[in-house]
């Protein structure tokens, strides 16, 4: 076994009970968009989101998430050394650190912890950070990423231009990596950022811009937008599928491997005909995905979520070689590669 690697130990996920169907989807468009359109063109059968006010929230979730990670793996929550936290910024408390919520929610006593944002990149870039602190810190030896999301609270179905955020959803996900640990190895990782779009979308009420106040509250919470949609939407199709590609093609060549050894691609919910192109581009089957109709785009949590049934499903065996892809507004583009299996020389 060689030394100076970094290895996943396992996955942990949480789900609400709370399902929103593409027929109920299509009522909240008004008849806009058809329960068809949305199961056959967004790719959403039904998505999870939030039901439990006790079990649901952001913060909860991602512990949650991370009790199913400790259960899955038998580690000892005493041996995390530190919690990287990609939840979301939308949880029950503004301003509480959620990585210390988990912390503490967990039993993880001897762990400190800080949140990271990346929006639906989070996952895959906090896996960068967690690799390159276990990397260079002889002191830290074991690190978990979790968190939780629940930004489909801030939809409004109305919204014609928001049909690409139709399908967020809501869950919580956590994945255990472990320096030296021998098997399922993380790899090389690369990260793309445009700043141009930096506000092209988000939440329009609630910063101190625009507080909420009780003339626009109604309005607030359901103002989740493209700020500049036609730039937003020119820009991405000017350089997202390049960005892609290069993450892809970066990410490889810092794993030494070539785009003809990949065998699995963990990637977030988008619609359905561009999975099914971004599949045969990389020369991979429908196998060779899960494709997350089912569930819905849970931000940040997907590519752990798709590791995690892949895993249950028998997709990942030893000896796989798995891309991690991701996108977040902002914008960001990110992928991973994890060779699975016993790490060899």
């Amino acid at each position: 076994m060689i030394k100076n690697h970094v290895g996943i130990v396992g996955t942990g996920i949480y789900l609400p009970e709370g399902r929103m169907t593409a027929a109920q989807i299509a009522q909240a468009t008004n008849g806009v968009w058809s329960a068809e359109a949305i199961a056959d063109k967004l790719g959403i059968v039904e998505k999870r989101v939030p039901q439990n006010p006790e079990t649901d929230g952001t913060q909860e979730m991602g512990a949650l998430a991370a009790l199913d990670c400790l259960k899955n793996t038998g580690v000892d929550p005493r041996e995390i050394d530190v919690i990287l936290c990609m939840g979301e910024e939308w949880k029950e408390y503004p301003l509480t650190t959620s990585a210390l919520y988990i912390q503490d929610r967990i039993g993880a006593v001897n762990a400190w912890g800080i949140d990271v944002q990346n929006r639906c990149c989070t996952t895959v870039s906090a896996m960068k950070i967690a690799k390159d602190m276990l990397m260079a810190d002889d002191e830290i030896n074991t690190i978990m990423v979790v968190g939780g999301y629940r930004n489909s609270d801030f939809v409004d179905y109305t919204d014609r231009n928001m049909s690409m955020m139709y399908d967020l959803g809501a869950g919580g996900g956590a994945i255990l990596l472990r320096k030296n640990l021998g098997r399922n190895q993380l790899l090389g990782s690369h990260i793309i950022g445009d700043g141009s779009l930096a506000r092209s979308a988000g939440v329009e009420y609630d910063g101190h811009v625009k507080p909420i106040n009780a003339e626009n509250y109604q309005e607030a919470y359901k103002s989740l937008r493209l700020f500049e949609p036609e730039r937003m939407k020119d820009r991405l199709k000017e350089v997202s599928a390049a960005n892609w590609a290069r993450c892809i093609a970066e990410s490889l060549r810092k794993s030494g491997l070539e785009q003809k050894d990949l065998t699995y691609l963990a990637t977030l919910h988008y619609k359905r005909s561009a999975h099914l192109a971004f599949l045969a581009d990389l020369g991979l089957s429908e196998e060779q995905s899960i494709y997350l109709e089912n569930h819905g785009h849970i931000g940040q949590v997907d590519q752990i979520l798709s590791l995690h049934l892949a895993l249950e499903q028998g997709k990942v065996q030893d000896g796989s070689v798995i891309c991690m892809l991701a996108a977040g507004i902002g914008y960001v583009w990110a992928a991973n590669i994890i060779k699975w299996g016993p790490v060899r020389a």
